[in-house]
């Protein structure tokens, strides 16, 4: 990860630009921890010498650090206090705390969406890079709405086909930012296996595969396949999301997403192990021209299985 310079005690911090509407929660909230981090760094202080500041624990200020949790206004105030903070200082910083507490759009989805994929969902929107690998199922980023519905459906058993509804629109109002005026550059590395997964059936997954074959078109899109045998020694038996980013915080971070739950590594040696492990899929994926052969070798197989239905 990137480090942020390091600045004399009360000497004021840089001039807080305004972040891009679609960013500015999650970029804020990452800013103002960055920040905080600091500030105690240079005053020499270890995490368990605040936390009590904070009426909490030293995993709350890591959070709080880290922007894994929404800032409270009274526990940053209280520890840029405590820090000595000039009053430049501490208007920079409350102008971040506003840009972080503004409700962002996903939030209308909140009664459908994990804690751990709210985080993600605004990391992506102020991401510059987004570099996925997944083993199983289409990143969600690159989903068809029939398709995540049968993916939605089989996690959601005992709900009602309607309540199934929200979440696949989640998913489809995530992709926008595929679209958006200066998107991030995309780079999503699929196990060969994805393509041979009949989710939904012939017909879904064609109308999945075409759907990639158009996302891959734009220029920003780069999308590789990692074929069984050139994948064995370099895939790892999970998804991994990398984002980086250009607004200032920090640099970047990895997202390793579990069955119900999910890490964000920013260590600077986790970022670059799982960083390692992308440079390695992408150096043995096949190229960009071959993904697309992949993709329409797969595509008339399962034309010829709905031939065969008819």
């Amino acid at each position: 990860m990137s480090a942020v310079p390091s600045h004399a005690a009360g000497e004021p911090l840089a001039s807080v630009h305004p972040l891009a509407q679609g960013s500015k929660r999650e970029a804020a909230a990452r800013l103002v921890g960055e920040q905080l981090r600091r500030m105690r760094q240079e005053r020499g202080l270890a995490l368990k010498d605040v936390a009590p500041l904070i009426r909490g624990s030293v995993s709350k200020v890591s959070r709080l650090e880290r922007g894994e949790s929404p800032p409270k206004e009274r526990d940053v105030f209280d520890l840029i206090r405590h820090y000595g903070a000039s009053e430049e200082q501490q208007r920079e910083i409350d102008s971040l705390l506003r840009q972080a507490q503004d409700s962002a759009w996903w939030q209308q989805y909140s009664d459908v969406t994990p804690s751990f994929l709210k985080r993600l969902i605004g990391l992506e929107d102020a991401a510059e890079k987004i570099y996925t690998y997944e083993n199983h199922v289409v990143p969600g980023i690159l989903q068809i709405p029939d398709y995540a519905r049968v993916l939605v459906a089989a996690a959601m058993p005992s709900v009602s086909p309607d309540a199934v509804e929200r979440p696949v629109a989640l998913r489809m109002a995530r992709q926008r930012l595929l679209f958006k005026e200066n998107p991030p550059e995309v780079l999503a590395l699929l196990e060969e296996g994805i393509l041979r997964r009949p989710v939904g059936g012939p017909a879904v997954m064609c109308a999945q595969l075409e759907h990639l074959k158009r996302v891959a078109e734009l220029p920003h899109v780069h999308l590789r396949i990692v074929e069984f045998e050139y994948g064995a020694s370099a895939a790892p038996t999970f998804p991994i999301t990398h984002l980086r980013f250009g607004d200032g915080g920090p640099a970047e971070l990895v997202y390793v997403e579990q069955i119900s739950s999910a890490q964000y590594l920013t260590k600077t040696a986790e970022v670059e192990q799982h960083r390692h492990i992308l440079d390695e899929l992408r150096f043995v994926a096949a190229s960009r021209e071959k993904s697309v052969q992949i993709l329409d070798a797969a595509l008339d197989r399962y034309r010829r299985r709905l031939c065969e239905q008819d």
